[in-house]
């Protein structure tokens, strides 16, 4: 059963945690940049790269990211226009299309992603205080 007040150092966990976070999300937006990538296009490459077959579809990207519609088309524009995402009709549904990384969005992910290890692990070991 959990106390009705944290002790002074699950308070410190926690924060200490959030900042691993935010220090995490600060530098990812600076490596991604360092990439010709905004943070949005990194994460969306992530999720696109990680997917069954390295695509997914808009409907699936938008629940994901928890995004409307209209939100979700203009980031896909953007990222289209930037060269690292492409859209592709489904052969079998007109009214489903599919976002794959393009080869040059693929080498931008992988160089953002190997520089971000480190970053990763200090986040990673600085939650598992907060759930021992």
């Amino acid at each position: 059963m959990e106390r009705a007040t944290p002790s002074r150092e699950e308070l410190r966990r926690a924060a200490d945690f959030r900042l691993a976070l935010r220090r995490f999300h600060n530098v990812t937006q600076r490596v991604a940049r360092a990439h010709g990538l905004t943070s949005r296009q990194y994460l969306l490459l992530l999720i696109v790269e990680s997917s069954n077959a390295r695509r997914t579809t808009i409907g699936e990207l938008t629940k994901a990211l928890h995004l409307v519609p209209s939100t979700m088309t203009g980031l896909l524009d953007r990222a289209e226009a930037a060269g690292v995402l492409v859209r592709s009709p489904a052969a079998d549904d007109g009214r489903v299309a599919y976002v794959q990384a393009t080869p040059e969005g693929r080498r931008r992910l992988m160089r953002a992603f190997r520089e971000l290890a480190d970053e990763r692990r200090a986040v990673a070991s600085s939650a598992t205080p907060i759930f021992e």
